[in-house]
């Protein structure tokens, strides 16, 4: 006989208390469910691939190192579960009310792009005065309306935090010339002149900036020719583990929503200070090597430029006129380093005068005057992968051929890299003129027509300006953040 309790039976009551703890437990395993269309619990049993896809081309050749193994102080079970190994990443679920408001603005964010990107055009909108004009060139990008609606979801939402910790010159500070201008101007415009992206609130923020320079790392703690860098890895791993004692935000996502930058050679030497920073959070490099451990999926390429004094080259301010007379038809002069370079020069330094190859150029030739005189420029990697030639040859609108391994290019996973430059494999070096002179003329043309399109992609302003190299880096962060999704 059943046991009655309050007029029903032990079974019946033990049926409601089960169906009750049911309730509370699929309540609790989907928390976002009170949001509207847009949450991010919504998307998360949707989507199964990044709402802007990152089309960066990894071939099977491309190899992806990791960090296994880290300083004791660092061991963490929950470094395989935070390695970025597809394209959208997870992190821990949101616990305060800031944190909900971000998730459920990021949803509406991703919603809004993947409409736009089933369109054929962008959609004109009235934020800041931002139209179609824009973004020209619709053949250059990999989805014009996606990217467009992606900047002004950026625009309308992104806000970075910059850590305070930290003294100049390492910290704050960076080289605003040479060739590793990008890094300190990067830094300076983050801390002294963004402040539509910049928030003091820490909770407010999508992203969290580390401003420590490595090329100011290597001048002031560096030891010349020691070739010891554990002097760079040292200061860094003291760095995240102040900030990860101090706030909550890097142990909440195992630093995944944080991002350091760094355009000298060793900056992902640097990064190897700390597992989690290697493997887990965005480094934004200039050496972009997937032979060293960069990762495509989270991690930002950064554009090399090369800025002497400090300023724009005078001669590239304005490329002449696209029916001007090229009288070469490829031009490269650089120094004897690396595996690329001595393949070139032993096949082509002085061998043809319309293929012009210097290993250095004579003084009395100007460097930038060839750029402009050529149809194409020679773009090899050096030590490193990374070539300022690039971004010199998309100014000089001189057609940039591509010779490199593991290199991910700037931007690609919004820009079309073959729309406006060449890359040709290592192997066919021996066959630069032949493949250079059997680029069709209308094909020619069209490569022209998209150095214009991009060219304001890679201008560094100052202050910046829409659509700059600035932004474009921001937005590249951005686009790894709005696939980080909680989980």
């Amino acid at each position: 006989m059943d046991i009655k309790l309050h007029g029903y039976s032990f079974t019946h009551s033990f049926l409601i208390l089960l169906l009750l703890f049911l309730i509370l437990s699929l309540s609790a395993l989907f928390n976002f469910s009170s949001f509207s269309i847009f949450s991010v619990s919504n998307f998360q049993s949707s989507i199964s691939v990044p709402i802007v896809q990152l089309q960066t081309q990894v071939s099977a050749s491309d190899q992806i190192h990791y960090v296994q193994s880290a300083p004791s102080s660092y061991t963490s079970p929950m470094i395989n579960r935070f390695r970025n190994t597809t394209g959208i990443k997870k992190i821990s679920k949101v616990h305060s009310r800031e944190e909900e408001l971000l998730e459920q603005g990021l949803a509406r964010a991703r919603a809004s792009i993947r409409k736009a990107a089933a369109l054929s055009a962008p959609n004109v909108s009235p934020i800041g005065g931002v139209n179609r004009r824009d973004v020209v060139g619709e053949v250059v990008y990999r989805n014009r309306a996606a990217f467009y609606q992606s900047y002004l979801e950026m625009e309308r939402r992104f806000k970075v935090y910059v850590y305070s910790e930290g003294s100049p010159p390492i910290v704050h500070d960076g080289p605003c010339k040479d060739i590793y201008t990008i890094e300190g101007r990067f830094i300076h415009e983050m801390e002294h002149g963004s402040r539509r992206y910049r928030t003091r609130d820490p909770q407010r923020a999508h992203v969290y900036f580390m401003p420590f320079s490595v090329a100011w790392m290597v001048k002031y703690l560096y030891k010349p020719l020691t070739y010891d860098l554990t002097p760079l890895r040292q200061f860094v791993a003291d760095y995240v583990r102040v900030i990860s004692i101090k706030y909550p935000f890097w142990n909440r996502t195992c630093g995944a929503d944080h991002f350091m930058l760094a355009c000298h050679d060793w900056g992902p030497h640097a990064s190897r200070a700390n597992p989690l920073l290697y493997n887990t959070s965005i480094r934004v490099l200039c050496n972009a090597n997937t032979s060293e451990g960069f990762n495509p999926r989270k991690d930002v390429s950064l554009p090399e430029i090369h800025l002497y004094s400090g300023n724009f080259p005078p001669q590239l301010l304005s490329p002449p006129p696209a029916n001007t007379s090229r009288p070469y038809l490829a031009f490269f002069a650089g120094g004897l380093h690396g595996p690329i370079r001595p393949l070139l020069l032993n096949q082509w330094k002085d061998r043809d005068s319309d293929l012009r190859v210097f290993e250095y150029l004579p003084k009395h030739l100007n460097y930038y005057s060839f750029m402009l005189q050529s149809k194409f420029c020679l773009c090899p990697s050096g030590h490193e992968v990374a070539s300022p030639r690039i971004v010199e040859a998309i100014y000089a609108e001189c057609v940039p051929v591509i010779l490199s391994k593991y290199y991910v290019l700037p931007f690609s996973d919004v820009l079309r890299w073959e729309a406006f430059s060449i890359r040709v494999k290592v192997s066919e070096i021996p066959r630069l003129k032949e493949v250079l002179r059997s680029v069709p003329e209308e094909k020619y043309k069209k490569l022209k027509e998209g150095l214009k399109a991009v060219r304001k992609h890679f201008v560094l302003n100052q202050p910046a300006k829409r659509f700059d190299v600035f932004h474009m880096i921001l937005h590249s962060i951005w686009l790894r953040r709005i696939n980080l999704r909680p989980g």
